[in-house]
């Protein structure tokens, strides 16, 4: 079972502006939790701490009751995986290579095992990537590349899969079948951390929801709780109507914006 991720007292700098202002909070694994806020709130910084890639000026994120930055290299990257907003192939590789890539945490001084292959091959079924891979990878579109690329995360069997904007550049298909992949992978016991922009799919989609603005935590708890219209207003400064569709679904629609 997967321990919990938590960050405690974060706080980060950039260029003179403090982009996460002494943060806390915690995830539990089994759940998906969806990161909301405006662009600039600090979203895909808090993501690049919890992933530790960016160290901040101050506080801890912690793992297993460890700080995470403790860890060696391979350790972090065997517990979390990130797909960044806007990743970039650049290795004119087949797609199979390139998911590859996302076992070298796993892999030994003499490459890849049995289990290794497998769990590529798992990968590339799951985010419906077998007619592409075999082709080279910078040959594919947007929307392919991005498929590709979480298949490299998920190949990886991370315990904690952080994705910043996984939705970007897919069409309305994929976009539910990469969702229902992340949900499935939560069910497993893993833990799911994931930024959106859509506010109805991160009400259907989410177990517990964090909303952003300004560096700070607006407000955090269940997808109920905190998707509501006066927590979208503060947030994002718009108006929403929440419904749902006829299978009950919810919808969440900005309708103005608000002065």
């Amino acid at each position: 079972m997967t321990g919990n991720l938590a960050f405690e007292n974060l706080s980060l700098t950039l260029r003179g502006r403090d982009i996460l202002d002494n943060i806390s909070g915690g995830f539990e694994p089994g759940r998906v939790t969806v990161i909301l806020g405006e662009n600039g709130a600090g979203k895909s910084s808090l993501l690049s701490c919890l992933a530790g890639l960016r160290e901040p000026q101050a506080g801890t994120v912690m793992l297993d009751g460890q700080p995470l930055l403790s860890l060696d290299g391979s350790a972090r990257g065997r517990a979390i995986g990130l797909l960044p907003q806007r990743p970039d192939i650049h290795w004119n590789v087949d797609v199979k290579t390139i998911v590859g890539l996302g076992r070298l945490p796993h892999s030994g001084r003499w490459g890849m095992s049995a289990a290794d292959h497998e769990a590529v091959e798992r990968a590339i079924r799951a985010t419906d990537c077998t007619a592409l891979a075999d082709r080279k990878a910078q040959r594919l579109s947007g929307g392919e590349q991005g498929r590709v690329l979480l298949a490299r995360v998920l190949a990886g069997e991370p315990r904690w899969l952080l994705a910043d904007e996984p939705l970007a550049s897919l069409d309305p298909a994929h976009q539910f079948d990469v969702l229902e992949r992340l949900k499935v992978y939560a069910s497993t016991g893993n833990g799911v951390i994931v930024v959106l922009h859509d506010l109805t799919q991160a009400a259907r989609f989410a177990d517990d929801v964090i909303v952003m603005k300004g560096g700070r935590i607006l407000a955090s708890g269940t997808s109920a709780e905190v998707i509501t219209a006066d927590i979208m207003a503060e947030a994002y400064g718009v108006e929403v109507q929440i419904s749902t569709s006829d299978t009950g679904e919810p919808l969440v629609v900005p309708v103005r914006r608000l002065k």
